[in-house]
């Protein structure tokens, strides 16, 4: 029998973004490939350290345990650059570490992007910046896993997911018009359009993936009243009233929702990322993510208008 991945959360993630690979890419850099396949092999049985995704990536199969082993509602899948004979300390090291990842794309020195469709893949992880824009380029939804200096994965086990709004969930036509307009003409635009639902974004449909298992979760507190939902999803935005509505009013009509919205009208998001500790963070500027790296794992989206012309106001 086939192996469908249509009806799952299926996630693609770099190993770049799942471990701390920064010892392997000195030496591929520095010392060329055949150092570096030489390296792996003499290291294969070394586990690698855990990267900046591995918290999400653990949390996030954790939630399996929702149903039957035979029947996952999330499958991880591993795409790399490695050809199969290096990439298998990346399947070692997996495997060492308990996760249950046992699928995996090795195409050497080429982006594997192309396949997420066959594979029903809702989100591409990696910390290859160039390996993302092409995907984002090709109308992948993808994210760039920026560096960060807080790595951790301590017992609690829920799983809290942050996402900005436009250019993540949403397309980027309202940013296009705060852009030429400025933000008054934004929140005009907004109000006048406000019952008009915005373009889906490039991660649409990863939330909508987010909210089956939510969904699941409810069934097992409705058998169970102890269950206590792991899976926590909140909307960080810059957005404040009155275009804060036409973003709700977006999300219902998507049949999507959040647990929690946080509309701040240009006050510093990283100041309520180390409150609200989320284990990933997605947003489409960087000069958020500048700030927020530091204490939140978090993801670039290079998507739209603001990353086609990135020197442009934030």
């Amino acid at each position: 029998m086939k192996y469908d991945l249509s009806d799952r959360l299926v996630i693609d993630i770099a190993s770049s973004a799942l471990f701390d690979l920064t010892d392997c890419d000195a030496v591929f850099r520095e010392q060329g490939e055949d150092v570096y396949r030489s390296y792996q092999e003499a290291h294969v049985d070394d586990v690698l350290a855990k990267g900046v995704a591995f918290p999400f990536v653990r949390r996030l199969l954790s939630l399996n345990d929702l149903a039957d082993p035979s029947d996952p509602l999330v499958e991880v899948i591993i795409l790399s650059r490695n050809d199969p004979d290096t990439g298998l300390r990346v399947m070692r090291s997996i495997a060492a570490h308990g996760l249950h990842i046992s699928r995996a794309v090795f195409q050497q020195g080429r982006p594997s992007h192309r396949f997420m469709p066959a594979l029903s893949m809702s989100l591409f992880l990696s910390a290859n910046g160039s390996d993302v824009r092409e995907a984002v380029t090709d109308g992948m939804p993808a994210g760039h896993v920026l560096a960060t200096e807080r790595v951790d994965d301590e017992a609690d086990q829920e799983l809290r997911i942050a996402f900005d709004f436009d250019g993540v969930l949403a397309g980027d036509s309202s940013e296009q018009v705060f852009r030429t307009a400025g933000i008054e003409g934004f929140r005009a635009y907004e109000v006048l359009n406000v019952t008009t639902p915005h373009d889906p974004g490039p991660l649409k449909e990863f939330l909508a993936g987010i909210n089956r298992i939510q969904r699941r979760e409810e069934e097992e507190r409705s058998k169970d009243p102890a269950y206590q939902p792991r899976l926590r999803v909140s909307l960080v935005t810059a957005r404040d009233a009155p275009a804060h509505e036409r973003a709700v009013r977006s999300l219902k009509q998507w049949g999507l929702r959040v647990n929690d919205a946080f509309f701040l009208g240009g006050i510093d998001k990283a100041a309520v990322m180390s409150a609200l500790d989320p284990h990933i963070f997605f947003d489409d500027q960087v000069s958020h993510l500048n700030d927020t790296a530091p204490v939140t794992p978090s993801v670039h989206v290079p998507f739209g208008v603001v990353n086609a012309h990135p020197s442009g106001p934030a």
